[in-house]
């Protein structure tokens, strides 16, 4: 059966980009910037660790660093919606 897993994402600041294609083996590349040089990886929550730790210790990466978006709060308390802009959607505008 197929079943959600929790992912995280991992930023890999890179010399070259002609190692990029190799990062595949530890999770879904998902971006590569060609101007800024660096790869945006997702993988299993549990192991972004261990493959941050991998990565740092490779000779054609900068740095690696594990993104923080997971344990960030999205749910916003005290937000007020703006009294005109609520008008202009009642309205149709």
């Amino acid at each position: 059966m197929f079943s959600m897993r929790d992912r995280q994402g991992i930023i890999v600041w890179l010399f070259s980009l002609k190692n990029a294609k190799s990062l595949r083996r530890f999770g879904h590349v998902h971006y590569v910037s060609k101007r800024l040089k660096y790869v945006v990886l997702y993988c299993d929550m549990d192991e972004a660790e261990s493959i941050c730790e991998k990565l740092s210790s490779m000779p054609f990466v900068k740095k690696a660093e594990v993104s923080y978006k997971p344990f960030l709060k999205t749910d916003y308390e005290n937000s007020k919606p703006d009294q005109a802009k609520e008008y202009d959607y009642r309205i149709g505008l």
